[in-house]
């Protein structure tokens, strides 16, 4: 285990089970050909780059925090999470590399785009916008400002991109050239649904869910799951409903901090990326934390 403090992992190296993948923060290893044992880590990534610096302790946030979202949400689709205690999977000396940041999941087959789900015009929505009058291609009315709440919420795919890479917008006939016009479609309807459950459970407790990116696969049989993780700030841009005014980029409990810090920087957004001073990596830690508690308790 790699960490520059006791409480921050930065990758982790188990022994006892098969390494499969390390992702920009999850890292990926095989129970057995059913199951999958996936650990979030510290690591950050932004504008698809992973950092050096870590943030202690949310590899724990994303964990808790994606718990509860697959609970509160298996009603609209189930997904990958396994009722089993990561830790029993791991030798005794391994038990910190997963403690409280892991899940034993299906083994499922991802399916080949991210699910974005936008609600409001924010980030490159916005800029997109401004200069097309389009979101990802989708016309909208002129007039909206700069984090103002769209008529209705928009489904707009993106590739996933190999680490180091770029995710790219793509439009929805590509998804359905990519999955078919019948799991294309089983995907949007999914991935709204749940963004719009969220969000107005989210806005209850003080946070505005401006959009937000989930990721699906399938079984043998072809059944849709939820996957990875779910309406966690790295997957999220979360707002506090408090500070929330149209014109303007409302503060964020997630990365946008760390996005804002980079954008100062003289940084063309290509590995390797720049260290984190540790005010800007602490207030992340704290933002996350935050969150959690206002949606959890």
């Amino acid at each position: 285990m790699t960490a520059t403090s006791p409480a921050a992992v930065l990758e982790t190296n188990l022994r006892s089970l098969k390494f499969l993948h390390r992702g920009k923060v999850r890292d990926i290893y095989e129970i057995d050909a059913d199951r999958l044992l996936i650990i979030q880590t510290d690591r950050l990534s932004a504008f698809d780059v992973i950092l050096p610096t870590p943030i202690p302790g949310k590899g724990a946030v994303l964990t808790e925090m994606s718990n509860f979202w697959f609970a509160r949400l298996k009603h609209v689709i189930p997904n990958h999470l396994l009722d089993a205690d990561p830790e029993s999977f791991v030798s005794p000396d391994e038990r910190d590399q997963v403690h409280g940041r892991a899940f034993v999941v299906r083994r499922l087959a991802p399916l080949p785009l991210e699910a974005i789900v936008r609600g409001y015009v924010a980030g490159s929505g916005w800029k997109d916008y401004r200069s097309t009058g389009a979101i990802c291609g989708i016309a909208l009315p002129p007039g909206l400002q700069e984090a103002q709440q769209l008529p209705e919420p928009l489904f707009t795919p993106s590739t996933k991109a190999p680490k180091g890479t770029h995710d790219e917008n793509i439009p929805y006939s590509e998804a359905e050239r990519l999955l078919g016009a019948p799991m294309a479609a089983k995907v949007r309807d999914a991935a709204i649904r749940l963004y719009r459950e969220a969000a107005e459970y989210a806005g209850g407790r003080g946070i505005i869910i401006a959009d937000t990116k989930f990721e699906f696969g399938t079984d043998a049989a072809g059944s849709l799951y939820l996957i990875d993780e779910a309406l966690t700030p790295d997957s999220s841009r979360f707002w506090p409903r408090s500070e929330y005014r149209i014109g303007i980029s409302p503060p964020s409990f997630d990365k946008q901090f760390v996005r804002d810090w980079l954008e100062s920087m003289a940084w063309n957004k290509q590995p390797p990326a720049p260290s984190l001073p540790p005010d800007v990596a602490e207030k992340t830690g704290a933002k996350y934390r935050e969150a959690l508690r206002l949606l959890t308790g």
